[in-house]
């Protein structure tokens, strides 16, 4: 049985919900308050570049269990411009926006697993999973 729960990001506030929603399913799977606090900073990253690059998209938080490891996945799409260079926006202190630059490096040193998956013109969906230990 899969256990999904999303919310979608069209406004600021929508990113404090999701960081809320990433916290309370973090700590259900039984994750301590250091990765509680890696993966709602993970989702926080990637809630406000939906927010600012694609104006909406969707935070999904699924719960998976996988030969016997219980892990928690983020899934964040949107149907926004897409990224054109993943590389570049993977390199620690690139940034757009003026903000720290922690953003796509910095949730995949926080999370186990990374995934970008973009097209131009037609959006993107970043797969991050984090394991319990």
């Amino acid at each position: 049985m899969v256990h999904r729960s999303s919310v979608e990001i069209l406004t600021e506030w929508d990113i404090v919900a999701a960081r809320q929603l990433g916290r309370n399913e973090a700590k259900e799977v039984g994750f301590g308050t250091v990765d509680q606090a890696r993966i709602t900073t993970a989702i926080s990253e990637l809630a406000r570049n939906i927010y600012l690059y694609a104006g909406k998209g969707k935070i999904e938080i699924e719960r998976v269990s996988e030969s016997g490891l219980q892990g928690i996945i983020i899934i964040a799409s949107d149907e926004g411009p897409g990224i054109p260079d993943v590389r570049k926006v993977m390199e620690d202190g690139f940034s757009t926006s003026g903000g720290l630059g922690a953003g796509m490096p910095g949730v995949k040193r926080l999370m186990d697993d990374f995934k970008v998956d973009t097209v131009l013109g037609e959006g993107t969906v970043i797969k991050a999973t984090k394991w319990l230990r």
